[in-house]
């Protein structure tokens, strides 16, 4: 099951404290909060993948083309002309506008 962030909703109107519920994703979102009752929203995150906050080899990975051509990525790279290389991966091997 995924974990949901929600946050408290203020009294005016302003984000609060923020918490995480573990739910089905049939599950309609909650509108209070389970232990004070105050009203709270459900926040969408985006997910990083390999991205520089996130800490750990991060970069490294994302510089590695035989790492992300093993996971099933394609990389291009952007030339002078303005279109884009493909350096590994599948796909078309240039891409421009």
């Amino acid at each position: 099951m995924p974990t949901y962030v929600y946050e408290v909703i203020d009294e005016n109107g302003e984000p609060g404290e923020r918490f995480e519920v573990v739910e089905k994703m049939s599950d309609q979102p909650m509108k209070k909060h389970p232990e004070t009752g105050q009203a709270v929203r459900r926040v969408f995150l985006p997910f990083g993948i390999g991205n520089k906050t996130g800490g750990g080899n991060a970069e490294k990975n994302l510089k590695d083309d035989s790492k992300l051509e093993r996971l099933g990525f394609t990389k291009y790279v952007k030339t002078d002309e303005g279109k884009y290389d493909k350096v590994i991966g599948k796909g078309p091997d240039h891409i421009q506008k």
